[in-house]
């Protein structure tokens, strides 16, 4: 799994260069971070990816001493359900 990571999000692409999976997070306010959506493609579906995804976005938000906050439905889930 190769992901593309960019200061505001993290994407994957296929062969063909299609984005199949991508994750967004920018930056709100000094040093907050706000996941505010999240996309896999059908054929990653069901593999975990969302949530793979999440944890990149997050752990590329730490790395950089950020604060970590969801308007994305799926993030904010996740973020009740993960020690970050």
């Amino acid at each position: 799994m190769n992901f593309e990571i960019k200061r505001d999000r993290i994407l994957m692409k296929n062969e063909t260069g299609k984005i199949i999976a991508e994750v967004t997070f920018p930056e709100t306010s000094p040093g907050v971070f706000v996941i505010d959506h999240t996309f896999v493609d059908e054929s990653l579906r069901g593999q975990g990816m969302a949530s793979k995804l999440v944890q990149a976005a997050v752990d590329e938000i730490k790395k950089h001493g950020g604060q970590v906050k969801a308007t994305c439905s799926y993030a904010r889930k996740w973020l009740n359900e993960h020690e970050v």
